[in-house]
């Protein structure tokens, strides 16, 4: 049995990546991205700036679309609305686990 070593990157002590790192990282090419930034899935640290700079968090989502787009032969407009439907639910999870956290403190525990 073999097992390949992984390696383990906090993502938050990552410095800021440019559209070209993001784009070698994730699969994805520039165009790719920026039609994704275009769409507003993922935004650049400063909008304002001459060359976009993004959060290491954005690795994540961007692998997943590359391999959505590579899974479900999604153009630019379909991955657009997948990822954003994607993070909606996981936002609408975050809430409902809040919410599940509030039950037993209310005496509202769902029975089993």
């Amino acid at each position: 049995m073999n097992i390949d070593p992984v390696q383990v990157v906090r993502l938050d002590d990552h410095p800021d990546l440019s559209l070209a790192e993001l784009a070698g990282i994730s699969g994805l090419s520039e165009q790719e991205l920026a039609n994704l930034v275009d769409f507003g899935v993922i935004t650049p640290v400063d909008s304002g700036t001459a060359v976009p700079m993004f959060r290491a968090q954005w690795i994540v989502t961007t692998r997943s679309a590359f391999r959505l787009r590579c899974a479900f032969d999604l153009d630019n407009q379909g991955l657009a609305i997948t990822l954003t439907l994607l993070q909606r639910v996981e936002e609408l999870e975050d809430q409902l686990t809040q919410a599940r956290a509030w039950l037993p403190r209310a005496g509202l525990r769902r029975r089993a």
